[in-house]
């Protein structure tokens, strides 16, 4: 782990910054309602844990939020933005919904193996990066569309994305 630390038999989260920003998160919720803040809190934490989510980190935070860890569990197994296994230093999320499938993400989707050597759902082997197909990254009007890390990159054509992984690599 980066600079999350767990300790105690609880496991509560230890570091002071992460817990400050769990606990501006839980303020923002009703007194007693501090589960609330499950899905920016488990954002934190993957940012802080080198991008994917253990299920020790993720029973520090069910204590710390007095909920159960499989309501945890279910949050983090439910959305496509959580990862439970190490990721590459830059994950690369190709939609290939509707929009962008008939705008021809299966040719992206296609470069990118090629581009990076690696299937989707696979990390490169100097774990520089992770490709991964997403049912939707809400940009249907920019399809087709990927999101590398946070950035989102539109109405793509190979060019675009050699370009992008230049920039990167």
């Amino acid at each position: 782990m980066s600079d999350l630390q767990l300790t105690g038999a609880k496991g509560q989260l230890f570091n002071t910054d992460i817990r400050q920003q769990l606990d501006d998160w839980i303020a923002k919720y009703p007194t007693g309602q501090s589960q609330s803040a499950v899905i920016p809190s488990l954002h934190i934490l993957q940012i802080e844990n080198d991008g994917w989510l253990s299920e020790p980190i993720m029973d520090a935070l069910a204590d710390y939020l007095a909920m159960p860890k499989i309501s945890v569990y279910e949050v983090a197994t439910f959305y496509s933005m959580y990862e439970l296994q190490p990721v590459g230093k830059h994950k690369i999320n190709v939609c290939t919904n509707i929009s962008c499938l008939l705008n021809g993400s299966e040719q992206i989707v296609r470069h990118l193996e090629k581009q990076l050597g690696i299937g989707l759902g696979e990390t490169t082997a100097d774990n520089k990066f992770t490709l991964k197909e997403v049912e939707c990254l809400g940009a249907c009007c920019g399809a087709p569309m990927m999101q590398v890390d946070n950035d989102y990159h539109e109405h793509l054509t190979t060019e675009k994305i050699d370009q992008i992984l230049g920039r990167i690599k």
